[in-house]
């Protein structure tokens, strides 16, 4: 692909709203871009290194330029991780046949033609009418097989693993469900620059129950409350969400119990607190399917406004499901836990 840049400034005219509005959604409210840049440069040198040709200074120069790896190094350095040109040039230096060669050209293609405007979409169908969704999407050729999203609040990117064996609706419900978080963080009240005080627990499980978004940004990337909201991921993924969802209420009891422990200074010291807490993602972790299973039972009775503003405020999220899930729970035979009643009582004040 020649452009290296493929922009997507979305009108509000061609914009979807979430169904339960019908305010159109404001001018500029959506820029979404792909920049390809780095990946391409990756791409050139490999092709050299296959054909036994000499990779020259320039070369490495155009791949360390791009956009997409200076901000990657700044991500790591931020981290307090290795990353320095000469391990990159170890990597990249690793042999390849062309046929993986054309196979990640082929893979960056499937991702990078897709129209990111519809992703957006989808994504902002379970945003606040107000929010904002400005990103860049960097499919990368790097070392780490991980996807995230950095720089949120500033100048926000979404990294992907360029990885042949991903298919590109993979790819797309990746790359939805990191949307949401941007254009969710664009209007929601975000996470506290403050050092909490120890005794402002209440406070502190506000901003950690803000971890259920995981939850919501699943829901959105499926386009709305379905049993296999991961079908487009397929195989493995498939299997363990199954597997993780089926211990829905046992993980929501294990979080109550120990949120509890956290509201009553039981917990230990703010860094175990911490590492407990981060212990809920894990791969599918209770973040994302307890959130979730939250999300879609506030959808399914009260509909889809009423579960984007309970997740907006973090504080009314728990109070809200166990609303929800006592009006379900009047029509099935097997009820839905509810989370405890001073718990839900003391986030919502």
């Amino acid at each position: 692909m020649k452009n290296t840049v493929i922009s997507a400034l979305v009108a509000a005219a061609v914009m979807a709203m979430p169904a339960s509005s019908s305010e159109p959604e404001p001018a500029g409210a959506v820029d979404v871009k792909f920049d390809i840049a780095e990946a391409e440069a990756a791409l050139a040198i490999f092709e050299k290194q296959a054909k036994g040709d000499p990779v020259t200074e320039r070369d490495w120069q155009a791949l360390f330029s791009t956009a997409g790896y200076r901000r990657l190094k700044d991500r790591e350095d931020s981290m307090g991780r290795s990353f320095t040109d000469a391990e990159f040039k170890a990597f990249m230096e690793e042999p390849r046949t062309l046929a993986q060669i054309a196979a990640l050209r082929r893979v960056l293609r499937e991702w990078s033609s897709q129209p990111i405007e519809a992703s957006a979409r989808v994504a902002f169908a379970y945003l606040p009418a107000d929010a904002r969704m400005k990103a860049t999407i960097f499919p990368m050729i790097k070392p780490k097989k991980n996807e995230f999203v950095y720089d949120t609040y500033g100048d926000p990117a979404i990294f992907l693993y360029l990885d042949p064996d991903v298919s590109a609706a993979k790819a797309r419900n990746t790359m939805i469900h990191e949307l949401h978080h941007i254009g969710q963080n664009s209007v929601c009240p975000r996470k506290s620059d403050k050092k909490i005080a120890p005794d402002q627990n209440t406070e502190r499980m506000r901003e950690w129950t803000g971890s259920f978004s995981e939850g919501l940004a699943v829901l959105a990337a499926a386009g709305g409350p379905r049993p296999d909201p991961l079908a487009d991921r397929g195989g493995k993924e498939q299997a363990d969400w199954d597997r993780n969802v089926a211990r829905f209420g046992e993980d929501m009891a294990e979080q109550n119990a120990y949120f509890l422990s956290v509201l009553d200074s039981k917990a230990g010291d703010e860094a175990a607190v911490r590492k407990k807490m981060m212990g809920y993602f894990g791969i599918q972790g209770p973040w994302y399917t307890v959130g979730w299973k939250m999300a879609t039972t506030i959808e399914t009775q009260f509909g889809r406004q009423r579960v984007i503003d309970a997740f907006c405020d973090p504080g009314q999220l728990l109070s809200t499901y166990n609303q929800a899930a006592a009006l379900q729970n009047q029509s099935q035979k097997i009820p839905l836990p509810l989370w405890d009643a001073r718990l839900a009582a003391s986030l919502a004040r």
